[in-house]
């Protein structure tokens, strides 16, 4: 296969993954500067973009098993599945491209065709390296639910492993995630962090601090994301504040089953939202906290900055990327209630300090951080990756 790009300028991607994660968003931003090569994943074309492939008898496997099975046996079914995926892909005809994407784990064919073509290979990681999401992960098991393991095979570990090593460019989604990066010995210059971008014309800035206290956290109810140590920081915080509300979004995970009779009825829980319906949401919240111990950097994180709330949240949850401590937020330790507690009541009774922080997170979490921009700043990186590679002319 020839390596020749039409426009001989241009990077042109191939996005490929079991799934789809963010990655319409980025085809989407691509195509946007004629840079999309293609986009292959298990699921729709909601972006219509165009180069789109679609596996689908992964698809149609797992389409049932999403709506009938336990979210426990479905993400079981899914790594079940996986060698159908890897089949499909083995058996495409790859388009003209200079640079092949794929969230680690998927990556492993596509990179193969990448080393015959010379073409740059990027692991897209949703999450801090294996080694470190595992241990994180696997602590919160052992003291929260012991016996429960990490759901993810090891198989599927040494998968993302061996593409990380194999990668050209790690792309991660907060600082916590690059540091893990190199504390597991890669150089920082094969590490780029890139915040995912925001849909500006759905998450608007708050008007208004709320007179009511509501705090709000989305994502899946699980020990990874520190729901155990949110729920016992409400409690503290209703001490103080008995009118506060607090808005969970998000189905529970397997792992937090000891925990969820303790907590249920002492906060709102609602198992999903349009992204409509949680801007709306988070229009009318005082802040958003995130207390996760795990995180490459939560998607809801970012949109609760863009809407203008005050984001309270922990280093390994990616928040420390975009929130500094007493400025867009508060930054807490991890596995702390007390702290959490106290930033939660300290940016409810201080409004003028909302206000601040609200306005300050608008800006961090919205001002050229549309997917767009997302998308421009990691084609500038591969143009200075491809250019220094002799793959691009210097202009």
């Amino acid at each position: 296969m020839k390596s020749a790009l039409s426009p001989p300028h241009l990077a042109q991607v191939l996005l490929a993954t079991c799934g789809a994660w963010w990655l319409p968003h980025t085809a989407k931003a691509f195509a946007e500067r004629k840079a999309l090569a293609g986009l292959w994943i298990t699921l729709g074309n909601h972006n219509r973009v165009p180069n789109y492939r679609r596996c689908w008898p992964f698809q149609a496997l797992m389409l049932p098993l999403y709506r009938w099975l336990p979210q426990i046996w479905a993400e079981r079914a899914f790594y079940f599945l996986f060698p159908i995926w890897k089949a499909w892909v083995l058996r495409q005809v790859y388009p003209q491209c200079n640079v092949i994407q794929s969230i680690v784990g998927y990556g492993t064919e596509p990179f193969d065709v990448a080393d015959r073509i010379g073409a740059l290979k990027v692991a897209d990681c949703p999450n801090s390296h294996p080694v470190s999401y595992y241990g994180f992960m696997q602590r919160e098991c052992d003291l929260w639910c012991p016996g429960e393991k990490v759901p993810i095979p090891q198989w599927m570990f040494a998968r993302m492993n061996r593409e990380l090593e194999r990668a050209d460019l790690i792309i991660v989604q907060s600082d916590f995630c690059k540091d893990s990066m190199v504390l597991n010995g890669y150089p920082e210059e094969k590490v780029m962090v890139n915040v995912m971008g925001v849909d500006t014309t759905i998450f608007k800035k708050r008007e208004h601090v709320p007179d009511k206290p509501r705090f709000v956290c989305v994502g899946t109810i699980c020990l990874r994301k520190g729901h155990q140590y949110l729920f016992r920081a409400f409690k503290k915080v209703k001490q103080v504040l008995p009118d506060a509300e607090l808005v969970c979004v998000g189905e529970y995970k397997h792992d937090f089953r000891l925990e969820k009779p303790k907590w249920e009825g002492t906060f709102t829980h609602v198992t999903s939202l349009s992204h409509l319906e949680l801007s709306k949401v988070l229009q009318s919240s005082t802040a958003f906290v995130f207390p996760s111990q795990e995180e490459g950097i939560a998607r809801a994180q970012i949109e609760a900055l863009a809407s203008g709330l005050p984001v309270i949240g922990t280093y390994p949850g990616g928040a420390t990327t975009l929130v500094r401590d007493g400025v867009e937020g508060f930054i807490v330790p991890s596995r702390d209630p007390q702290r959490l507690a106290e930033a939660m009541i300290r940016v409810a009774t201080d409004r003028e300090l909302n206000r601040k922080m609200g306005d300050a997170a608008y800006v961090k979490g919205a001002v050229k951080n549309t997917w767009l921009d997302y998308g421009d700043r990691l084609l500038d990186e591969y143009k200075r990756r491809l250019t220094r590679l002799g793959k691009l002319p210097v202009n």
